[in-house]
């Protein structure tokens, strides 16, 4: 996929969305001059998706904050657009409440308006409501071919909701999950079939297709010719996050990755520093095309960087982010060289279980005791106790105590014994639920750095499922499955499921995978890989947010306070 506003889900939001609604708009209220009025969630939404000059182009002049003081401009007319929450309708209604701040109101939710706030703002303002519509777009298209629900402090709350014990709430979140995943579906046009990994520890993945599944099926009962609409050449697998606890704790070594794991970027804005030492922020999205070009590339050959970018002749379009790039890759190697491939050897052989000349690892103990005997910091030592424990399927109280003590976090063992919370098994005991592996791929033909030896978990499944080669047994149907993935017509969970070749698939089918619990970008990245590996399907991954391996684990500490 290329890059920018212009390409990937981006674009399909902009002119899918906002280009069909506005379209009609200005056409019914023959303006030229408006105010749009956002909310948080909404400005971020706007912000990936387009520019002003788009703005700009639909008639907008004006972009204002839902929850600030704004000054009443009665001769123009307002676009709403933002959440159906309570927070947004008090603020809406105050705007026309006691005397209104604008001619008319146009107002725009991102999905479905409860009733009960509906009612209010018909209560209320309802002589000022020009238009009021849902347009089903409560995700935010971060790249090209990846999506999270929400924003970031709603998925905080949300991740403790889902996975700490005895929540309250946690049904209500799934539900929420369930609305803003058909939402994606909606924006995409796309009516897929639905799986789920089957006998996951928690089987959140199962309650959640249920939901999308009936959700969907309630969205498409009847579209807008009162036509109903039949499964797309499409394919939603939702994953839990327990089943590849691995990639979000190991240290990737691909650009983008290893930016956030290591360098302290808030918001997608690097700090860096100029030669006079002065200080400056340049931001990591696609808008600049040479981020796009490296964020998935090995660190080893991000290091030529220097030398490449400084040949004007061979990158002349991409001489104003050399500077930013370069300063990056320096600082990542200066990472790298000060204590991460020390820990990078280990790791990896913890991790898939062999060394890089594919000798079985018989001791992990032994991998593991060099680590914590290194000045390592606490949370490098903690990533790969985790690692160790997780090549076990789980170790014994007695020997989970004596690394907790070695690592000195006697009072913040929740970094480890919490991941059972997440249906990751970290004490095996002979009555405990039994926790099976996804079998892997062999990958060892395949030509890879020596400290990058790991491939996630979900980059197997998304093969399998383009390749067709998923077992219904373990990834049930939760609905009828559109014949493009089936070689046949459409068949039922019921059924017995035929398998085809990828030469089945017809061009333009998408591959929809949805990881309940953070996505890492190292399993971003697979998503890529699949998709330009395979012609005939496009991956999209999603979920509730993006992991870092630092903030997973304050996360994870975080479900019992």
């Amino acid at each position: 996929m290329a890059a920018g506003a212009e390409h990937g889900l981006k674009r399909i939001v902009w002119q899918s969305k906002f280009m069909e609604y506005s379209a009609d708009f200005l056409h019914t209220s023959c303006m030229h001059s408006l105010i749009l009025i956002l909310d948080q969630f909404t400005t971020r939404l706007l912000s990936s998706c387009c520019k002003m000059s788009n703005l700009m182009s639909e008639g907008i002049t004006i972009v204002e904050d839902l929850h600030k003081n704004r000054e009443p401009v009665p001769e123009m007319k307002a676009i709403y657009f933002m959440r159906p929450t309570a927070m947004c309708v008090d603020a809406f209604i105050n705007d026309f409440k006691p005397k209104p701040k604008y001619k008319a109101a146009y107002v725009f939710f991102t999905d479905y308006c409860p009733d009960d706030l509906f009612d209010k703002m018909k209560k209320n303002c309802a002589k000022h409501i020009k238009v009021c519509k849902e347009i089903n777009i409560s995700f935010l298209p971060l790249e090209a071919q990846v999506s999270v629900d929400s924003f970031s402090l709603l998925w905080l709350k949300a991740f403790k909701s889902i996975y700490t014990p005895n929540s309250q709430d946690k049904d209500q979140t799934l539900e929420t999950i369930a609305n803003q995943i058909v939402t994606l579906c909606s924006t995409l046009d796309e009516y897929p079939g639905v799986r789920y990994k089957k006998d996951s520890a928690l089987d959140y993945g199962n309650k959640l297709a249920e939901l999308v599944d009936n959700k969907l099926a309630r969205h498409y009962e009847l579209d807008d010719h009162s036509k109903k609409k039949g499964k797309t050449q499409a394919q939603l697998l939702i994953v839990d996050r327990a089943l590849d606890p691995v990639s979000p704790i190991l240290h990737e070594l691909t650009f983008q990755a290893m930016a956030y794991d290591l360098i302290p970027i808030k918001d997608n804005n690097y700090e860096y520093k100029l030669k006079d030492g002065s200080k400056k922020e340049a931001l990591l999205n696609e808008e600049d095309e040479l981020w796009v070009k490296l964020r998935h590339m090995h660190i080893a050959e991000v290091t030529g960087l220097p030398k490449i970018l400084t040949c004007n002749l061979m990158f002349p379009i991409f001489l104003p982010q050399k500077t930013v790039h370069v300063s990056l890759a320096e600082d990542l190697m200066s990472h790298f060289q000060k204590n991460v491939e020390k820990l990078c050897k280990a790791e990896q052989d913890l991790a898939v279980g062999a060394d890089a000349e594919g000798q079985k690892v018989k001791d992990p103990m032994r991998t593991l005791l060099p680590v914590l005997l290194h000045p390592h910091d606490t949370t490098d030592k903690i990533r790969a106790v985790l690692l160790y424990i997780f090549s076990l399927n789980g170790t014994t109280a007695e020997n989970l105590n004596k690394l907790i003590q070695h690592v000195k976090i006697e009072d913040e063992s929740g970094y480890i014994l919490n991941w059972k919370h997440l249906g990751v098994p970290i004490l095996s005991t002979p009555s405990m639920f039994s926790f099976r592996k996804q079998p892997r791929k062999d990958r060892s033909d395949k030509e890879t750095y020596n400290v990058s030896r790991w491939t996630p978990v979900i980059k197997d499944i998304m093969e399998d499922a383009v390749e067709n080669k998923l077992e219904v047994k373990d990834w049930p149907y939760q609905s009828e499955c559109p014949s493009v993935w089936n070689g046949s017509r459409a068949v039922s969970a019921r059924q017995k499921h035929k398998g085809s070749s990828p030469d089945d698939l017809r061009s333009g089918s998408r591959l929809i995978l949805f990881v309940l619990g953070g996505v890492s970008y190292s399993e971003m990245r697979c998503a890529y890989e699949v998709t330009h590996a395979n012609k005939s399907c496009e991956v999209i991954i999603g979920s509730t947010h993006i992991l870092t391996p630092r903030g997973l684990l304050e996360d994870i500490y975080n479900l019992d306070k």
